[in-house]
């Protein structure tokens, strides 16, 4: 991996990262397709069309359905989903933390019921490392707990200390995994996660403790989980400087538009979030005058694209009565078209993210664009 920042204003990092997979340019929001695919009938190269850089898929989730022993046999996840350009594979430790109702955490990993069929699974940083090798993603991450909101501080200097822990033996369970003839992709690269809550300081000791030990990159994890965004924003502010400058910062989970913009002046480079699919199947549509709700009746005969000007499929070629017909009618066109607008909406923002630090004029930018995407649609023809 080669990792170049290509300009900078403030703090914000306009880079670039090249990949066995392709070149990242970032800041960059992943589309997110848990199951290998985007929720919302999107297919890899509706993704293409849409200016998707990179497809973030779940370990667990394609652990439990459909096996990554069967994807490997099948050529790998890139092979198995037709997609050529870089993929993230989230590590499964939130999904075990979030999902599974009843669980043991344990030194050597934790212990759980799979949420499908209830079969007893145990998963812990060796058998991350070897489902998202037989994955084959471009970009693996360090199997972590993250620690429930709010809990006590002796609870997470433990929990962090052992994620610590479980980041060595990842590192050492990918060095080997890239070393066997039979491994689809010898590049692949692994992340490590800074944990801590809102814990500042347990924040930052583990954040310069994890960047000694030299990961391809480095994500903050266990934030957008129920503390409010001024907490968020904080931790940002005295955790990032504590990672590597020369290395990709990952913000995991995060966000909303206006979470994007406040990070990315924060010195992240990497974002993911299912706000976009999940509000486009029900309705709600970005706009950069507010959010849209296509279910309200105002838009009965409202027969102008969701936004004037977008570029996206829905856009192009329908309007929003259409789109509101076809959502109240149950059809899955409508949460398609919809979904494809959202993720067009932030891949577009990314773009001009970048464009802005490279002109060094990206706290004009936000500014500008914070007025217009907060909060509900502001009608400027009303």
């Amino acid at each position: 991996m080669k990792y170049e920042i290509l300009a900078k204003d403030g703090r914000a990092k306009r880079a670039r990262v090249e990949t066995v997979h392709g070149v990242i340019e970032t800041p960059v929001f992943m589309n997110v397709g848990t199951a290998a695919a985007i929720k919302g009938a999107v297919s890899t190269d509706d993704l293409r069309t849409i200016g998707t850089q990179v497809e973030l898929s779940n370990t667990y989730h394609l652990h439990v359905r459909p096996g990554d022993g069967l994807i490997k046999e099948l050529g790998g996840l890139h092979r198995f989903m037709n997609w050529d350009r870089p993929i993230l594979t989230d590590s499964g430790g939130f999904q075990v933390f979030s999902l599974a109702g009843l669980r043991r955490i344990k030194e050597e990993g934790v212990y759980f019921n799979s949420h499908i069929d209830g079969r007893k699974i145990f998963m812990g940083p060796e058998e991350s490392m070897q489902i998202q090798s037989n994955l084959g993603s471009t970009i693996a991450m360090a199997f972590d707990e993250c620690a429930p909101h709010p809990c006590t501080r002796e609870y997470m200097e433990n929990s962090v200390a052992r994620t610590t822990r479980w980041l060595a033996r990842c590192k050492m369970e990918m060095n080997r995994l890239n070393s066997l003839p039979d491994t689809i992709n010898k590049e692949q690269l692994l992340f490590g996660i800074n944990q801590g809550g809102t814990f500042e300081d347990i924040r930052i000791s583990h954040a310069d403790a994890i960047s000694e030990m030299d990961c391809d990159g480095y994500a903050l994890g266990g934030l957008a989980v129920g503390e409010s965004h001024e907490e968020m924003y904080h931790i940002l502010d005295v955790t990032v400087p504590h990672l590597p400058e020369h290395k990709p910062t990952y913000l995991m989970g995060v966000g909303t538009p206006a979470n994007i913009l406040e990070s990315v002046d924060r010195g992240v480079d990497f974002f993911d979030c299912v706000y976009p699919t999940r509000n486009g199947r029900h309705g709600h549509v970005y706009t950069n005058h507010g959010k849209l709700n296509l279910f309200n009746e105002r838009y009965a005969k409202d027969m102008r694209p969701i936004e004037e000007g977008c570029g996206c499929p829905a856009c192009r070629s329908y309007s929003r009565a259409y789109i509101r017909h076809l959502l109240k009618a149950k059809e899955m066109l409508g949460m398609r078209l919809c979904v494809l607008h959202n993720l067009y909406f932030y891949n577009t923002m990314m773009t001009e993210i970048r464009e802005a630090i490279e002109n060094h004029r990206y706290a004009e930018y936000k500014k500008q664009k914070l007025e217009g995407v907060t909060g509900d649609y502001k009608d400027k023809e009303k």
